[in-house]
């Protein structure tokens, strides 16, 4: 019956909560594959944009009424949101709006996170959410929002940051904040050049993950004040957050996995060396992100494609692949692939192979071509008996190879235009 109870009480409190997601940033450190894209719309995991997972998490978690904060190069972004998200219900109160940075209040664009959201004070106060949960729309993760507003009522918190354990070396480029017994925070520093470790693990760090709960009331007070405020960078994890902890109640929520009893799943695919990582781990055989989980579907918008076709069966041309993903619409035609991850519509031709390498939708591999260690952009043609990733000096310079030395191409760098702007 308790059970019930809680059911029914968190379910209750994600109902009258609105969350608005951040996901108006490029990812500069995700180098070309932000060229025409905001970060939320990169691919992800074959057939998914990394803004999917963000929103799957809203809806799996009961959380229906939705804001989406736009800037940069939005398009592709906007279209993916309203092709795969258009199930939402307006009369039962559901929706997930588009909020474009369009000088409602101010004559300047977002200039940070907190002044993005008070230049939409007046949209959301005309939802009269009771809650409103801040989360950042580039990262790769589930959660279920509800028992973080529980716990953020349950203790009549002003703001609960949802946080997680990370590498100490990795900290610094995160909101680091150190807790008591009870999960208060009692300090927070925005990106800090020597993290503080947590106490009973010297190699870890406690690090925001961009996911703040707020009472709506004390939430419009704290956004006015700020935006008064000339010396502020009107930013939540820089101005915000820091002041709040001396002279508020601000706790920290952490993010575990319930069925394992240990840290989450919970990537910032911010670096094509970290992107690269994070798409081919999907490709083992038990990997920490279940895309088949069918308790927490990911949701998103796809075309509809016939199956992956492999052909050829001869000793010297043989279509397979081995430990991959393949995506609906690819023809593997006679070549090989092997550790592999390929979105929708990749064409794999004879005797071509592609290994270690994650390939984008609407991909072209010649014949006698190898590829290793590599992400191809959406759209490319890769010419008959190109070589990648085998000689990195020769690749840097035509491409861009990261530090782990992953190749990037765009088809921009193959003398492709896609997006004709003269």
């Amino acid at each position: 019956m308790a059970s019930t109870q809680t059911r029914r009480f968190v379910s209750r409190l994600t109902r009258n909560t609105l969350a608005l997601i951040m996901a108006g940033g490029r990812g500069s450190r995700l180098k070309d594959l932000t060229l025409w894209r905001a970060k939320p719309a990169v691919p992800f995991g074959g057939k998914f944009r990394i803004i999917d997972f963000v929103l799957s998490n809203c809806v799996n978690s009961g959380i229906r009424q939705i804001g989406l904060l736009t800037q940069y190069k939005s398009h592709s972004l906007i279209r993916h949101v309203q092709r795969g998200w258009n199930f939402m219900r307006g009369e039962f109160g559901e929706f997930i709006e588009l909020l474009p940075a369009q000088q409602r209040i101010q004559e300047n664009w977002y200039v940070g996170t907190a002044d993005a959201i008070y230049q939409n004070i007046d949209i959301i106060r005309n939802h009269e959410p009771a809650y409103v949960l801040i989360l950042a729309g580039d990262h790769i993760y589930k959660m279920d929002y509800g028992p973080m507003i529980a716990a953020h009522v349950d203790r009549k918190a002003d703001i609960t940051v949802g946080c997680i354990e990370v590498p100490l070396e990795k900290a610094a480029s995160f909101g680091v904040m150190s807790v008591n017994a009870e999960w208060k925070i009692e300090r927070f520093e925005e990106k800090p050049k020597h993290p503080q470790p947590v106490p009973h693990n010297p190699g870890m760090a406690l690090a925001s993950m961009g996911i703040y709960v707020f009472s709506a009331n004390f939430l419009y007070d704290l956004l006015i004040a700020d935006a008064d405020d000339e010396e502020s960078s009107h930013d939540f994890g820089k101005d915000i957050v820091p002041k709040l902890v001396n002279n508020y109640q601000a706790y920290a929520y952490p993010v575990r996995d319930a069925q394992h009893e240990s840290t989450s799943y919970w990537r910032d695919v911010g670096t094509v060396d970290a992107f690269w990582q994070a798409n081919l781990e999907l490709i083992g055989i038990t990997p920490e992100l279940n895309l088949y989980d069918e308790d927490w579907p990911i949701w998103t918008y796809q075309e509809q494609l016939p199956p992956a076709k492999f052909v050829f069966d001869d000793e010297d041309r043989r279509g397979m692949a081995v430990d991959s993903m393949v995506s609906g619409g690819c023809i593997i035609s006679g070549a090989v692939v092997r550790h592999s991850l390929l979105f929708s519509n990749v064409h794999v031709n004879s005797y071509s192979i592609v290994e270690d390498s994650v390939i984008l939708p609407n991909v072209e591999i010649g014949r006698h071509c190898k590829i290793k260690r590599t992400i191809i952009d959406k759209g490319c043609r890769i010419p008959d008996e190109m070589q990648i990733g085998m000689d990195l000096e020769k690749d840097r310079k035509q491409f861009y190879v990261s530090p782990d030395g992953v190749v990037l191409v765009i088809p921009e760098m193959l003398g492709q235009e896609l997006h004709h702007v003269r």
